[in-house]
């Protein structure tokens, strides 16, 4: 049965409408990530995304709006990823199980971080409202920072036996994050001091074997310690 000449009509405006939206949010986080909120017109967004200027308004409200927008779209890509990566804390790991989750989701991680041309764009925005939070901040701490961390905490005392919400385990599993997203704010540094042209599967490869190194002597000291207090 063929659909009706409106259906059709109205089925390619919300397509068109979609596309913009998207182009409009994709160049927001871009140029706010690189020139920065008060660096970046609305006029600079609109001929990034090819987009008519009153579309942000339209779609947005406007600018703080079009930031938000952005917040959320990078709420939604971590929260993808981060979801393979740490699975639901429903179910109990075992400590065999919760190792091979947080190599699993250092791989992952390192993977997305440091080769994805898209978290260059994310970090860069991260990294604007980490200097200077807005609304959008809190935004992406309580749908991406607190959430991914926890459940990273959460795996960490299933892997080791140390409570989840301890001080040195919330400060280890910001170390694990951490040396991981120095590969990307420090790119440029990074690619001079190791005589890299780039960053890309080859370069990131070699961070996950230093990474997952880096976790398992982590591991190993543990179970040096509990070694170490069971004969005693």
């Amino acid at each position: 049965m063929n659909k009706q000449p409106g259906v059709e009509k109205r089925q390619r405006e919300a397509t068109t409408a979609d596309q913009t939206r998207a182009a409009l949010v994709h160049a927001a986080l871009k140029l706010f990530g690189r020139q920065g909120f008060d660096g970046t017109s609305t006029r600079q967004i609109a001929a990034e995304a090819k987009a008519n200027i009153g579309s942000i308004a339209y779609h947005f409200g406007g600018k703080e709006g079009l930031r938000a927008a952005a917040a959320d779209h990078i709420v939604e890509t971590i929260q993808g990823i981060a979801g393979q990566a740490l699975g639901s804390a429903s179910a109990p790991l075992t400590p065999q199980a919760a190792r091979a989750q947080l190599f699993a989701a250092l791989e992952r991680m390192v993977g997305f971080v440091v080769a994805s041309p898209q978290a260059g764009e994310i970090v860069q925005f991260v990294l604007r409202e980490l200097s200077h939070p807005t609304a959008a901040l809190d935004r992406i701490y309580a749908g991406v920072f607190e959430p991914t961390h926890r459940r990273l905490c959460q795996i960490w005392e299933q892997a080791t036996g140390e409570p989840a919400e301890s001080e040195a385990t919330r400060l280890t599993v910001f170390t694990l994050i951490g040396q991981v997203i120095y590969f990307r704010i420090g790119r440029e540094a990074v690619m001079r001091r190791m005589g890299w042209r780039e960053i890309g599967n080859a370069e990131a490869t070699k961070v996950v074997t230093v990474a997952t190194g880096n976790l398992r002597a982590m591991l190993a000291a543990r179970d040096a310690r509990a070694g170490k207090k069971g004969k005693s």
